[in-house]
């Protein structure tokens, strides 16, 4: 597999595994998985014929570590970022003192009136990288980097989920909770 077609097998997979999952012909499961044999022929069936050792190479080459295996290695989910109805199942954790979120720029005064959203998807999404937050807020326009003010958020009873990839979950950052630049 090229660099190319890891990318872009990659992307087909995030848009299954998160989004679309109808447009490989699989169903998730509540917790967001499906049988690998099933992502494969699913995917086969949409002309985005992969192998296994393709998968193996997508989940552990991918730099935001999207996707993961069940223990036993049979069945493979997005570690995040869905907009289907999934339950993934975290655990409420302590946040650090403070993580990051990319934004694009033209967002600043909604975000300054309403706070971060999540959208059409199931939680904001939050890091202690700050590169790749402004490489995500880059996609749609020019980024800014917003600090996040965890400890307090999570002291005033906010819950918090860390992913298997290390990203930091929230249903929502009031704007109180955030330092612009």
């Amino acid at each position: 597999m090229t660099p190319a077609q890891t990318v872009s097998t990659s992307k087909f997979l995030s848009l299954v595994l998160r989004h679309q999952p109808q447009s490989a012909h699989i169903t998730l499961d509540s917790a967001g998985w499906v049988g690998v044999d099933d992502l494969l022929a699913g995917c086969a069936k949409a002309h985005q014929t992969m192998s296994r050792a393709d998968l193996d190479h997508i989940v552990a080459t991918n730099p935001k570590k999207r996707f993961e295996y069940s223990a036993d290695g049979t069945r493979i989910r997005a570690s995040q970022g869905h907009s289907v109805p999934v339950e993934l199942n975290y655990e409420a954790k302590v946040p650090p003192a403070l993580l990051f979120h990319g934004a694009a720029r033209q967002f600043l005064d909604a975000i300054r009136a309403e706070g971060l959203l999540k959208m059409k998807r199931h939680h904001v999404h939050l890091s202690v990288d700050t590169k790749m937050t402004l490489e995500v807020g880059a996609r749609r326009g020019k980024p800014v980097l917003l600090t996040i003010l965890a400890a307090e958020m999570h002291q005033a009873g906010h819950l918090f989920y860390l992913s298997t990839n290390n990203v930091w979950l929230v249903d929502h950052v009031p704007p109180q909770f955030i330092r612009f630049p």
